[in-house]
């Protein structure tokens, strides 16, 4: 009987316990709108899928960038640094005054705050990269010219 007892009243226990609220989130895939990367700041098909917003926990964003063959970024900055994860495909990143430098799949580029560079797809192979921006003052980019073609193909 006691244990009767004892069986019911840890169960009227975890009934009374307060629920559990989960706080993991999931952004399900599809739930996030693809865009095309803007002509002014892209040349060739760049199509960009936003992965997660900056928050108050914290200060980066993400998202997975695909480049078709001779595409492209233009020049640009980071105002605390950028890092790129390269998922498919064969790209170049080049930062000013340096070599243009190969990347594959699963190379990973920190590009330092404030180097001026740009990355994309090579001339005959499309590439996909995470990249992961960090943000100061809400910002996380400085835009500059585009890659001309000599500056490209060089």
């Amino acid at each position: 009987m006691k244990r009767l007892i004892a069986s019911a009243l840890s169960l009227a226990l975890v009934g009374a316990a307060p629920a559990f609220a989960e706080s993991t989130v999931i952004s399900p895939n599809g739930s996030r709108p693809s865009a095309k990367g803007p002509a002014q700041y892209f040349t060739g098909s760049v199509v960009v899928d936003p992965l997660y917003p900056a928050n108050d926990h914290t200060s980066s964003s993400g998202g997975l960038v695909t480049f078709e063959p001779g595409a492209r970024s233009a020049w640009h900055t980071h105002p605390a640094g950028q890092v790129l994860i390269v998922t498919n495909g064969t790209g170049w990143v080049q930062e000013e005054g340096g070599a243009k430098r190969e990347i594959k799949p699963g190379d990973v580029i920190w590009t330092p705050p404030g180097v001026k560079h740009w990355h994309g797809a090579t001339a005959t192979n499309g590439m996909s990269h995470i990249a992961i921006t960090n943000m100061i003052g809400g910002k996380n980019v400085e835009w500059m010219e585009k890659v001309t073609d000599d500056q490209y193909q060089k």
